[in-house]
């Protein structure tokens, strides 16, 4: 087993704790040491049995470990992502695919540092960034192509032949139509639907969603 440690110890930490978990009910794949947290408050908790081991500067005491950043923001996650590897240059990402997501593997570009959780439905053909979270009872169509850094809250869906540039966050429940481009940086409230192409840097919200700033 590798040893697996978990940035971020809020609610998307102890899921991500619990998919590693659900994993190893599988197969026996990682050793979970605990949680990396900045805020010193944290330090010395224990989370669902896992401790606050510190904050991202004592990731240069498990060199050998893998590591995932489990926190929900795409901007945020791109940022601790950035941090640690400035200060560990050589780190190792762990990909944490939950046993009920069905993918075809095959057919299927999977970024290090991912997080895709159950229930999941992933078809042929797809590119997915690296450090991308895929919630519960997402699908993605034929042919996407999900950015780096990619936010797919609960029940979201991406359709065949969508582009999502980098760091997009979808709420829960938010749909994109075929064909559809998403800008970078770009979010889409909860349960909005995109029938039309997205520029960078904003947020649409509606149905069919519409830039509000």
């Amino acid at each position: 087993m590798n040893d697996l440690i978990i940035i971020g110890c809020g609610g998307l930490g102890r899921e991500t704790a619990w998919t590693a978990e659900r994993i190893n009910s599988v197969k026996q794949s990682w050793n979970i040491l605990g949680f990396i947290d900045d805020n010193p408050e944290m330090k010395g908790k224990t989370f669902d049995g896992y401790p606050v081991i510190g904050g991202c500067e004592t990731a240069t005491e498990h060199r050998n470990a893998y590591f995932i950043c489990a926190v929900g923001r795409a901007a945020v996650r791109k940022i601790i992502v950035e941090k640690l590897k400035k200060i560990l240059p050589e780190i190792k990402f762990a990909t944490l695919i939950d046993p009920s997501a069905v993918i075809c593997a095959e057919r299927t570009r999977v970024g290090e540092g991912s997080i895709i959780c159950g229930g999941t439905y992933i078809t042929l053909d797809i590119v997915i960034g690296e450090h991308t979270y895929i919630g519960g009872n997402c699908t993605v169509g034929h042919d996407a192509r999900l950015g780096e850094f990619t936010t797919l809250y609960p029940a979201s869906s991406v359709s065949g032949n969508a582009q999502l540039g980098n760091c997009c966050e979808l709420g829960t429940g938010a749909r994109i139509i075929q064909g559809i481009t998403v800008g970078e940086n770009t979010i889409i409230g909860a349960g909005a639907t995109v029938i039309r192409n997205l520029p960078e840097n904003c947020t649409a919200v509606g149905t069919p969603a519409k830039p509000i700033k």
